[in-house]
């Protein structure tokens, strides 16, 4: 994950950016905009949403940086991403869930066995398209604080004191909420297994 200290050429950024200067904040932004967009993406579930949030998300970044007290300057941004994509869910709670053109990883358990098939054909691309849709639909399913954090932990690999770290909840509260959002994956995978592609749906 992100290292616990920033680098001398982002501390020199960030305390730019701190004294106002729009241009090393828009040079820090550029930095992890994309593995920010990915978390958005991953926890909205559609592309509008989450440059919504992202937009937000940075707007508040800036207006708060001179709050940033050292530390991983990614994880720092990871919680107002966070954060901003809570607000937008509360504002979409009852617009109907969007794309599904997200492909997550997430660890199934034993429950669910799945192999993909080796030879990596059209059949093998047509079967993942159909996992990944389906996966997608299993995380949007979730509720939102055991959605975000399966997205921090699963698919973009952050340990369990971190995660407490950027959302402000207490270590077993993260475990907690990942163990029950890992279970109602794998419940909403076995309850739609007949949707499974054919070589990975399990017995």
């Amino acid at each position: 994950m992100a290292s616990a200290a920033s680098s001398p050429e982002e501390t020199r950024l960030i305390e730019a950016a701190r004294s106002g200067d729009l241009e090393a904040f828009n040079e820090l932004a550029r930095r992890y905009q994309d593995r920010l967009y990915h978390i958005a993406y991953r926890i909205m579930g559609d592309h509008d949403s989450a440059a919504d949030a992202m937009q937000e998300a940075l707007i508040a970044a800036f207006r708060g940086i001179r709050g940033f007290r050292g530390g991983s300057f990614m994880a720092w941004l990871t919680r107002i991403v966070t954060n901003a994509c809570y607000d937008e869910l509360r504002r979409r709670r009852r617009r109907p869930q969007a794309s599904l053109d997200a492909l997550f990883v997430v660890d199934q358990g034993p429950e669910v066995e799945m192999t993909l098939p080796p030879v990596e054909g059209p059949e093998f691309y047509a079967e993942r398209r159909e996992l990944a849709d389906l996966l997608h639909r299993a995380i949007q399913s979730l509720p939102e604080d055991q959605r975000i954090v399966l997205v921090l932990s699963d698919i973009e690999g952050y340990s369990y004191e971190e995660i407490a770290g950027i959302l402000q909840v207490p270590l077993g509260t993260v475990k907690s909420r990942l163990s029950r959002a890992r279970m109602r994956v794998r419940d909403f995978l076995l309850a739609h297994r007949e949707l499974l592609p054919g070589t990975i749906r399990p017995s």
